[in-house]
């Protein structure tokens, strides 16, 4: 996949996730956090479901090998089922505006994990970015006149939601080469089952059916179609790199609540948004060049037979790319422009 690409479809999920942000706030009116994060899962994991059955004409190997599962379960756990409600839990303490640029905490924390845990390469640019980053999180998290003791607390729900997705997206990267559709679709459905069905327990009703629809629409878009194309974008360049270029969502969701009726930005709010876009910009002007070797690899994912991709078929093949089958890639050392692929762990 073209790394262009990849970028495409890292800042395209940064957008539908990040103008997802304010319309959940609202929801909140409606509906308590708990069950309002699972009926947004549900609603991506049924519209997912629904488009990968059409795409497909009916079920396809999903791309996943052994322990690939474990990583989604673990993956679902974390990004679909915790992350969510510690979102709205924040939502609900602190203006959605100040609660979109606290998510860029996300980028960091997923880079810190990439970095310390899977040994993904950290550049200078990349570091001096996070800082940035880390900076606005902690001024925009501080206390003040303007939304009092409680900012605090909603902030540090906002973070704790970082830190689980964060969590997410090492586990996610681990299995991005799969169906990103699927693995979208996955983690909809099994976390908006699983929280949909502790919030009933606990005695909440289902809102109006006007309500629900809303509700699920907004879940099928900006969580289920963004993160189907997050997974393409970690596929292409890592979880860290993807992480920055997604890190655009909390400017774009700010962007939206700001014209809502009842928001609006301490003149802090503009100092972290200047710290917190000099991170982002440090980040997409990085590059990454060196001699590599690339190991031995099986996997399947879909592909065009480019300098990483020269094997040949046991199968009939029509000379159509890209193509998706399983495939075995040999040693080969070489140098060019890359980011912490699939094909780049080292």
């Amino acid at each position: 996949m073209a790394i262009n690409t990849s970028i495409l479809f890292a800042l395209l999920a940064a957008a539908l996730f990040g103008a997802s942000t304010p319309f959940a706030k609202l929801l909140l009116g409606e509906i308590p956090p708990l069950l309002l994060g699972g009926l947004l899962y549900l609603g991506s994991g049924i519209g997912l479901g629904v488009v990968r059955l059409v795409r497909d004409k009916g079920w396809r190997s999903t791309g996943l090998m052994g322990r690939d599962w474990l990583w989604l379960l673990a993956a679902i756990l974390f990004g679909g089922v915790l992350g969510p409600v510690f979102l709205l839990l924040g939502l609900q303490a602190i203006p959605s505006s100040t609660a979109t640029l606290l998510l860029n905490l996300e980028a960091v924390l997923t880079a810190l994990i990439a970095w310390v845990v899977f040994r993904e390469n950290a550049g200078r640019r990349v570091v001096a970015g996070m800082i940035a980053i880390v900076a606005g999180g902690l001024l925009l998290s501080w206390p003040d006149q303007y939304h009092g003791a409680k900012s605090g607390y909603g902030a540090a729900l906002v973070a704790c939601a970082c830190g689980c997705w964060a969590i997410d997206n090492n586990l996610t990267r681990k299995v991005s080469a799969a169906d990103a559709v699927f693995i979208a679709g996955s983690k909809g459905l099994i976390a908006g089952t699983v929280n949909c069905s502790l919030a009933l327990a606990l005695g909440l009703s289902l809102p109006p059916v006007v309500i629900l629809l809303e509700t699920t629409t907004l879940g099928l878009f900006g969580y289920g179609a963004s993160l189907a194309l997050f997974v393409l974008a970690l596929r292409g360049l890592g979880a860290a790199r993807a992480g920055a270029y997604f890190s655009t969502a909390p400017f774009i969701g700010a962007a939206v609540a700001l014209a809502m009726p009842g928001e609006s930005a301490s003149p802090r709010f503009w100092i972290t948004a200047g710290l917190m876009a000099a991170g982002v910009w440090l980040h997409l002007t990085e590059r990454h060049e060196h001699l590599h070797t690339h190991n031995p690899l099986l996997h399947s994912h879909q592909h065009v037979h480019d300098a990483h991709h020269q094997h040949p078929h046991d199968f009939d093949w029509d000379g159509r790319e890209p193509h998706n089958h399983l495939h075995q890639h040999s040693v080969i050392t070489h140098t060019h422009p890359h980011y912490p692929d699939i094909h780049h762990q080292h």
